[in-house]
């Protein structure tokens, strides 16, 4: 029959502290439904005469005698405690509820929320609201309860559910409350507390010490055997054992061989409750055997050779740790060429001349005697081609060829061979090394086959040379290859790794302590790699041959025990072993009568608010579990309803808290063998109330605001109202004052804007109100003199004075200094003591301007030191010269350190850190603290230890139980007040189990949606962080396709149930398990689940090219998906031409799934193309790639355009026209410049010119000059511009040339007075007009 955890049981009840009762098992929903219909009869039908002890008689027979039981959860009890739930014969609203109360545990009348009846049937919770099951009591309570009288009917066919519930039982268990005086008083069998490791290494020089202590009560007696056989201590005078202990101390100081006592022992502690057993401890005495002498040649190698140095150790006991020096004690310098193998060996890849210059030791250092021996030194020959050792070539980057060595292609010198195999132990450390010889020196890298190395354990060592796994786990086992290259090739080695396991605990067997008459069960179960087996033994003695008890039954890891009497008690112990290594564990069962008992104070008092929730506790202890009730101020009626909740722990929870409430409470805790009682006294007060709230306000610079806060409170209740400046506490200076209803400032500065808070607070609750306020700065013009001066700091204050000596107080005096035109507002005086912090300054107090004189408070024992610094508008003044010291007198701290937390760094530890206190809170020399812990359920005698420092560990603490820490001031002269208890945890260890009925939903190709059950809180063992789930990729649905098989997780923080897995890959098998993640790491993994996720589409096609060789075709050529994502169907192709913003039309190819190229052909030669290519699977298409044709050439390169396109574009008809155009333009302009130069003419000189002829111009007498071919030449010494006209390139012309013969007049000024002949003047202005007319401008002009 399947069954599930109950995740709706444990959310039932609705606790704040977290506790409540739950089902450990429930049905499946099947069975549920089936239960349904059978649970369900006529109310009118009965039993009559059927009394507790014979409600199962008439039921078919539990096979294992099994009761339904649920999970119990106390202030005073450990999470995996459970409790019984007595349900017998309850017929009403028709439900039946099938008894466990048929032996002797039951216990009285009591009401009970049928939350069991609600779980295994479908009765709505209206209906179950209305029942009320009556428990009988056993005969001789002092309350005998009412067996309701049921007719006697044959058996009917429902009743065979109460097999059913037989079948779901599962073992409970009593927890022992810390409280010593409930500890002293309980018998218990021996429990083993303190044992030597299992191989134990003793010094031959020390005596040897075997530790074996243990608990019990009464208090054990010890026996040790040797090798199996009883080991006789009284017999060897050289042997004894430590008082009250089993301790065993074996003394040679008298002489003997401690040789002689190496063997395997075993301790038993015993008292008449039982015996327990320690593990078995095999005692070896340490060696450190001496080198056997040997006289060792000189060894001669040649240049560039591999070497190999072996050491060769002596065995020793531990083994040596090895080191190579030289025999002078030089270290040997290892690198990637010369380095220690694992196995001590020393190894050179390649030896080098220089590895002549010394000689190379082995040494070895033996731990337990502190020795090191060294071997005989080997001395190194070396053959070479170069016989020099030039120091230069050592860098030389190509130091082998230099030196004449061959190089040589890499080749292992460790291990030997191609392949090699490995094997590790779960939770060691793996080494693999690798060492290769070569020239030059070899590079090693190391991978791991079908997967990658874990990067959070592996760690290179050794220059890469060895490979370390650290806490090797089963998923590291695999094929490992180390690749050893250099330049000439490469070489690799497969190591194949195995990974065994010793045994392991699952389930580790607990201490089983019951009521009489209850059931329980001891589990051991353990894993290893081989299985182990499992051994049972009782006391010691196998469980084969222990007398036979009818209520113990064994099934393979798990005791049953049915019916526990007082005679039940023993220690059990199971031996789970296998090749590698065994486990044995101690676990006893301990049966109790222990009538009910208190546990909390007395007649406690507790004040709550009105209108608020409380919880009103009363933890107990009793065997069997007692049945608790409450009630109010001596009523009869039991408080369960309405605003009252009652826990399955016991605690009272009032809703909402009325005036009515308040009274006295009373609770019962009862059972079997009597009952206690407990009062508490619950007070009502008033809410803390602000009723005139402080409202914004906006004030100028200098005027007076008053910022008001009124507040109601309990007038029982101590009232305390304090300010906050923007949220930090205010500091009530001279310019303040504080009245109970208001806060007044004075004289409002900019630095006072802000937002004030007004804080009103009692011992039990608060509450604040907030205002702001804005200053508004002061426009005024200034009025005096001093306003018009430059501003400056002030000078520092000078002549400090102390007087009137106090024992706790000071006056000091000093002058204030210039203020440099801007008045002093405020003194700040500030200490220094030169105890704890000397040199360093403190702030003390605050002062107004106007005062040079204040009387300062001191602390106890300070040796003070005192500065001022005096304030404007500007800033700070230097600080004054320090005045005198004075030191006070000395008193008990009147304050403890702050904050003080407890926090586990280990599993079995919590460390308490606070605050250290500064040198004015010492009051005394010597300070110290005082630390006190105990357990918070247990409210246990306190521990305590003074620490000097601000830290403590506590030790041995159980894992993440909370603890009530205190930490307490004291010095030379007293302690400080008594501090208030801070709440810590003790460290966390890994979580015990894993998430159940873990449920995998696909929800599409890449996400899945899962589910599980929550794991118990006992088994968190710390603060749940979240649900981790691990899922890796297996394979791939499609053949031959490669995956990588990374391991992936998904966190799920919280106490979640639901949560989702998303970027899967689609189309491939994954396998997931889950795990429970507190703050020390991952618990144990969950049962492996696989799932396949659906076709999905692929992703991008890889490596899409686009190539245009012609302005014909352009070629597109692509890689296939990496990511098929299922199988491909082909391809899609789209495709676009655009020339800028113009768009053609969109045009579609689709190929087959093998077709990786196309061609298309252009059918414009200046358009671009842009292509857009997806793959397709019968999902559909996948994520599409995009690329654009290359720009066209005539974009890119205009001249290789044109010469391309020169004899296309000579055939377009536009382009004849536009030839034609310009052929008659050209030709109208060139028959226009004809006709005015054939004009001829003479033309006078009306005007001087600034360019001169040249020397060579042809004149005529008459003064003027013809046409002629040559007149269209420039003139020599002249060039022609970009426009057309001429500029003068050098002058060697004379003035002669400018008049006729040469008789030119100038004036007295030395000015021109002569005029250019007709000739001149005409050669000019014709040569000017001819020039202008080689331009078509000028010729344009000229026609108009």
């Amino acid at each position: 029959m399947g069954v599930t955890r109950s995740r709706e049981a444990r959310n039932y009840f609705d606790s704040t502290q977290g506790r409540a009762a739950v089902f450990s098992l429930r049905p499946t929903f099947r069975e549920k439904k089936d239960l349904a219909g059978i649970l369900l009869r006529p109310k009118s039908a009965s039993w009559d005469g059927l009394g507790p002890k014979k409600c199962l008689a008439s039921l078919p027979t539990c096979p294992h005698g099994g009761r339904l039981r649920r999970r119990w959860m106390n202030q005073t009890m450990a999470p995996s405690g459970e409790r019984l739930i007595d349900l017998c014969a309850i017929w009403d609203a028709g439900v039946y509820l099938p008894s466990a109360a048929c032996n002797r545990a039951s216990s009285g009348v009591a009401r009970k929320r049928l939350n069991e009846a609600e779980k295994l049937s479908s009765v709505r919770e209206a209906q179950l609201k209305q029942l009320e099951v009556t428990r009988p009591r056993v005969l001789g309570s002092r309350e005998r309860g009412q067996v309701p009288r049921m007719a006697r009917q044959p058996p009917p066919p429902w009743v065979h559910a109460a097999f059913l519930l037989c079948l779901l039982s599962l073992g409970g268990a009593i927890e022992i409350p810390m409280d010593p005086s409930i500890q002293n008083e309980l018998t218990q069998p021996p429990t083993i507390t303190k044992q030597s490791v299992k191989d134990h290494i003793v010094d031959p020089r020390d005596n040897i010490l075997i530790e074996c202590e243990a608990k019990g009560n009464p208090a054990p007696s010890f026996h040790w055997t040797r090798n199996s056989r009883f080991f006789n201590i009284a017999k060897d005078p050289r042997v004894s054992m430590r008082r009250r202990s089993g301790t065993l101390v074996i003394d040679f100081r008298s002489g003997g061989r401690p040789e002689e006592y190496e063997g395997e022992y075993q301790c038993f502690a015993r008292n008449k409750f039982g015996t327990a057993l320690s593990n078995r401890i095999r005692l070896q005495v340490s060696k450190s055997p001496l080198w056997p002498k040997e006289n060792l040649d000189p060894v001669v190698v040649q240049e560039g050779a591999p070497l190999t140095l072996q050491c060769n150790p002596p065995p020793g006991l531990p083994s040596p740790v090895i080191f190579w020096m030289s025999s002078s004690m030089e270290p040997i310098t290892q690198d990637k060429r010369v380095s220690q193998g694992h196995n001590g060996d020393l190894y050179f890849s390649n030896v080098m001349l220089q590895d002549m210059q010394t000689d190379y030791s082995c040494n070895a250092r033996f731990h337990f005697t502190h020795t090191i021996q060294q071997k005989n030194p080997f001395t190194l020959k070396v053959l070479t081609n170069h016989p020099y050792n030039d120091s230069s070539l050592r860098n030389h980057p190509d130091m082998y060829s230099a030196r004449g060595v061959a190089e040589r292609t890499p080749s292992f010198m460790y291990p030997q061979g191609t392949t090699s195999s490995q094997m590790v132990l779960r939770g060691m450390d793996l080494l693999l090394e690798c060492i290769a010889s070569g020239v030059p020196t070899p590079d090693i890298a190391w991978y791991k086959k079908g997967g990658d190395l874990p990067s959070d354990k592996a760690k290179f060592e050794n220059f890469n040379k060895a490979l370390r796994i650290t806490n090797v786990s089963e998923e590291d086992s695999g094929e490992y290859f180390c690749l050893a290259s250099n330049k000439m090739g490469s070489i690799r080695h497969t190591i194949s790794v195995r990974v065994k396991a010793a045994p392991y605990w699952l389930d580790e067997p607990k201490n089983l302590i019951l009521a009489p008459g209850e059931d329980g069960r001891l589990v051991c179960r353990a894993n290893g790699n081989p299985k182990p087996t499992v051994q049972w033994m009782v006391n010691g003695e196998p469980l084969q041959s222990a007398p036979p008890n009818p209520n113990r039954e064994v099934a393979g890891d798990t005791i049953i025990f049915r019916d526990t009497q007082i005679s039940s008690r023993a220690v059990y112990q199971c031996n789970t072993s296998n090749e590698h290594g065994y486990l044995l564990a101690n676990a006893f069962v301990s049966v109790l009568d222990v009538p009910p008992r208190m546990l909390s104070p007395r007649n406690q008092l507790i004040r709550v608010i009105l209108y608020n929730r409380t919880r009103l506790d009363c933890p107990f202890f009793g065997s069997p579990i007692p049945t608790l009730r409450w009630f109010k101020n001596g009523q009869g009626s039991n408080l369960d309803g309405g605003n009252y909740h009652v826990y399955e722990n016991g605690s009272l929870e009032i809703k909402m808290i009325r005036k009515e409430d308040q009274g006295i409470y009373t609770c019962v805790a009862t059972n079997i063998l009597g009952k206690a009682e407990n009062q508490v006294r619950l007070e009502v007060k008033d809410p803390t109330r602000i009723y005139r709230m402080p409202e914004d306000q906006v004030a100028k610079r200098g005027t007076t605001v008053q910022l008001e806060c009124r507040v109601k409170h309990d007038p029982s209740l101590k009232l305390t109202v304090s300010w906050l400046k923007d949220d930090e506490p205010l500091y009530i200076g001279n310019r303040m004052k504080k009245e109970d209803d208001s806060l007044t400032i004075f004289g409002v500065a900019e630095r006072d804007q802000g937002s004030y808070t007004c804080v009103a607070s009692t011992e039990l609750d608060q509450d604040l109100a907030k205002a702001y306020l804005t200053v508004l700065a002061d426009q005024a013009t200034p009025t005096n003199r001093l306003a018009a001066l430059p501003k400056g700091r002030p000078d520092r204050p000078r002549d400090l004075e102390l007087t009137d000596l106090a024992e706790r107080s000071v006056r000091l005096t000093w002058i204030p200094g210039d203020a440099n035109n801007s008045p002093i507002t405020d003194y700040v005086v500030q200490f220094e003591e030169d105890q704890f912090q000397p040199g360093v300054w403190h702030d003390h107090s605050k002062y107004p301007g106007s005062v040079n004189s204040a009387v300062l408070r001191l602390s106890p024992y300070v040796n003070y030191q005192f500065r001022v610094i005096a304030i404007n508008e500007v800033g700070s003044s230097h600080p004054s010269l320090p005045s005198e010291r004075y030191r006070t007198s000395g008193a008990p701290p009147e304050s403890n350190p702050g904050d003080v937390k407890g926090e586990g760094t280990r599993k079995n530890n919590m460390e308490i850190t606070w605050t250290p206190m500064n040198a004015t809170s010492a009051f005394g020399p010597n300070l110290r603290y005082i630390v006190k812990w105990r357990r918070r359920e247990t409210r246990e005698a306190w521990n305590n230890v003074t620490v000097w420092g601000s830290r403590y560990v506590v030790g041995q603490t159980p894992v993440y139980v909370p603890y009530e820490i205190r930490v307490q001031a004291e010095n030379d002269f007293g302690k400080g007040p008594e501090p208030e208890s801070v709440i810590g945890y003790s460290g966390e260890d890994y979580p015990r189990a894993a998430p159940t009925e873990v449920k995998v939903r696909v929800m599409n190709s890449t996400a899945i949606s899962l589910q599980w059950n929550r794991v118990y809180s006992d088994t968190v063992q710390g603060q749940l962080r979240e649900y981790r789930a691990y899922y890796w990729r297996e394979s791939s649905l499609l053949k031959n396709l490669w995956v990588s098989q990374k391991r992936q997780q998904a966190s799920f923080p919280g106490d979640r149930l639901r949560g989702v897995v998303s970027r899967l890959f689609p189309y491939s098998n994954y396998k997931l398990e889950m795990v429970v993640v507190n703050g020390r790491g991952d618990g144990p993994r969950s049962e492996t689940k696989e799932f396949t996720t659906p076709e999905g589409v692929p992703s991008a096609p890889r490596r899409f090219r686009v190539r245009q060789p012609n302005l014909e075709t352009i070629n597109l050529e692509w890689d296939h998906p990496e990511h098929p994502n299922g199988i491909m169907i082909g391809y899609t192709l789209k495709y676009v031409a655009f020339n800028g913003t113009k768009v053609g039309k969109q045009i579609v190819e689709n190929f087959s799934p093998n077709q990786t190229k196309f061609t298309v052909q252009r059918t414009d030669p200046v358009s671009r193309y842009r292509f857009t290519l997806s793959a397709r699977t019968q999902v559909g298409s996948g994520e599409a790639v995009t690329e654009e044709s290359p720009a066209p050439p005539n974009e890119a390169t205009p001249t290789a355009a044109y010469t391309n396109n020169q004899a296309d574009i000579a055939t377009q008809g536009w382009f004849i026209g536009l030839m034609c155009a310009i052929a008659l333009l050209v030709l109208i302009l060139l028959i226009v410049c004809f006709i005015k130069r054939s004009r001829g003419g003479k033309y006078p000189v009306r005007e001087k010119k600034d360019v001169p002829l040249g020397p060579e111009d042809p004149k005529e007498e008459d003064g003027s000059f013809d046409y002629s071919d040559e007149d269209n030449k420039p003139l020599q010494g002249s060039q022609t511009s970009l426009d057309g006209t001429i500029k003068q390139q050098e002058s060697d012309d004379s003035l002669v040339d400018y008049g006729e013969g040469g008789e030119g007049q100038f004036n007295e000024d030395g000015s021109f007075i002569g005029q250019y002949t007709v000739k001149k003047d005409k050669e000019e202005t014709e040569g000017n007009e001819s020039s202008e007319a080689t331009s078509p401008v000028n010729a344009i002009y000229s026609l108009a």
